[in-house]
């Protein structure tokens, strides 16, 4: 079946795992693409931090391209995205081990952990793709804590570099379509644990 979110108004929520973006963008292009509307919501260190994978405001510039619409980039703005304008699926793709944390223990001090707290309070579906180097390790807890919670579904993951860096995590980005669609019907895709560093 071809996948179509026509008529879907899609958050999508980036945190610091700045070495992800480069996987994320195409599949943000992907959902406006298959007929979303996205809007998309960057946390503090997407807009304040230039890394060796690239400068915050071209990757801002690349978000805007893609999507056409308003970047969320306070708590302000991202917290009438509840009963007020409600979102049909917030994605969290990268979600880093901080930001599980917090999700986690209901700590919310960004614009996209306000996201995903305004999305569960109307009973619609939260998508987490995890890029994390301790999901293995203390973060653990966390991401079974967030795997057992209801409304929110986990993009595919799994090891990225299991002798290098034995507890680190990282989603497969190019199932974060499917695992959208799945997640609207209220579905986990699977599998959810893959081999990460064989894609």
């Amino acid at each position: 079946m071809a996948l179509s979110f026509e008529g879907k108004h899609i958050g999508f929520g980036l945190t610091g795992s700045h070495c992800t973006y480069g996987a994320v963008l195409p599949q943000m292009k992907k959902l406006v693409d298959l007929g979303a509307k996205v809007t998309p919501f960057v946390s503090n260190t997407v807009i304040s931090t230039d890394t060796k994978f690239g400068k915050s405001e071209d990757w801002i510039e690349k978000i805007k391209e893609i999507t056409d619409e308003d970047i969320v980039d306070s708590i302000v703005k991202a917290e009438p995205f509840g009963p007020k304008t409600p979102l049909d699926c917030m994605v969290i793709a990268p979600l880093t081990g901080n930001s599980t944390s917090k999700l986690a223990n209901a700590l919310t001090d960004s614009p996209v952990l306000m996201g995903a707290k305004a999305t569960l309070r109307t009973g619609n579906p939260v998508v987490l793709g995890i890029s994390t180097n301790d999901a293995l390790g203390l973060n653990g807890m966390n991401v079974m804590k967030l795997m057992a919670t209801k409304n929110i579904y986990f993009i595919p993951f799994g090891q990225d570099n299991p002798h290098g860096k034995p507890n680190s995590l990282v989603a497969r980005m190019g199932a974060l379509p499917e695992t959208v669609e799945a997640a609207l019907r209220g579905k986990q895709y699977q599998p959810v644990l893959v081999e990460k560093y064989k894609d």
